[in-house]
């Protein structure tokens, strides 16, 4: 769906509101995503509406895609999206600091459509260095909070077990903090990226044992001060484990979501290591953790676009889902063109 008008701003055309309805994906069943035409969204009080320029789609999304026994279909007409950026085309009452036409990450849970309404605090400007580059916020905002928590310096030794979008981002905020990075994935493709990244070593997971011997090697059988898990599944976890030094940190980025996990608490308390479980939930720390991406990719700390590897249509959605399961040798991240 065309907007039938635009608005100019400061030497920037931008789209304004369009007619009454919009398009939306919708999840009838599992692994079946329909676009269809809902109504657009008027903002409350204390609410923006965003005219969405795009979103990105979210690993931790996939299991809702794949279908679960405890899902009901259909979801909500917009939803999962949660990576959107865009415009403010409309305001709600008793919202200060935003005006229309300004480009905004947001915060918002139905961002799979052309329009989406959040609260104004849930609104997060882009600086015109950011124009035309894809901006999934949300996902930036995760990695940069889980930096944050992870306490890593110059003098440390980090692995980082997974190399996704945010495994990737991670790298690159450890490397520019000075620390040497140990990443491990099955897949050769992202190792080579994470080696591009400024890693000091890339190491496939494949073999398990042989994984955690070469680390121990790489670190004088200590073991790493701090290691990122962003898989979110019981290998993953397991390996994280063996890899923390006596007194370090497993910091948990993984989004664990199918059930119940095993650890070995005897190896936990042995090394008296901290355990920091990373994601967030209070929706101001999501904000804080998208200023401070901004912040990073102005800096050149960030490099998210680097990691962008694919974009879909809205109605190739399914198609964008198939992919994140398949993850073919190069793709990384995929989003939405709104």
């Amino acid at each position: 769906m065309a907007d039938p008008s635009n608005l100019a701003l400061k030497g920037r055309t931008v789209p304004v509101a369009s007619p009454a309805r919009m398009q939306a994906a919708r999840l009838e069943s599992p692994q079946k995503i329909a676009v269809t035409e809902q109504q657009i969204p008027q903002p409350g009080r204390g609410e923006v509406r965003v005219r969405l320029e795009g979103c990105g789609v979210c690993a931790s999304s996939l299991p809702l895609w794949e279908g679960r026994p405890w899902f009901q279909y259909p979801i909500e007409p917009g939803n999962p999206g949660h990576e959107g950026w865009g415009y403010v085309d409309a305001i709600g009452a008793d919202v200060q600091g935003l005006h229309l036409g300004q480009r905004v990450a947001v915060l918002s849970q139905h961002a799979f459509a052309q329009y989406d309404v959040a609260p104004a605090q849930s609104v997060v400007p882009l600086p015109a260095e950011l124009d035309n580059q894809p901006f999934p916020g949300e996902a930036i905002g995760c990695a940069m909070n889980i930096f944050r928590r992870s306490d890593i310096s110059e003098d440390q030794t980090v692995a980082i077990v997974g190399a996704g979008f945010l495994g990737l981002l991670l790298t690159q905020l450890a490397v520019s903090e000075g620390a040497r990075v140990i990443v491990l994935s099955r897949r050769q493709s992202v190792l080579d990226q994470a080696l591009a990244s400024g890693a000091q070593a890339a190491l496939s997971t494949e073999d398990f044992w042989g994984a955690v011997s070469a680390v121990r090697e790489l670190t004088g059988q200590r073991g790493c001060e701090r290691v990122i898990e962003v898989i979110g599944l019981q290998q993953g976890l397991d390996l994280a484990s063996e890899l923390v030094a006596e007194y370090g940190k497993l910091i948990i980025g993984g989004y664990h979501q199918d059930g119940l996990r095993q650890v070995n608490m005897q190896q936990w308390n042995w090394r008296a290591i901290d355990v920091i479980n990373a994601h967030e939930r209070d929706p101001s720390r999501y904000v804080l953790g998208i200023k401070e991406g901004i912040a990073a990719v102005l800096a050149n700390r960030l490099r998210p676009q680097e990691l962008l590897t694919h974009r879909f249509q809205l109605d190739e959605l399914d198609r964008a889902f198939h992919m994140m399961q398949e993850r073919p040798a190069g793709f990384i991240k995929g989003w939405v063109a709104l």
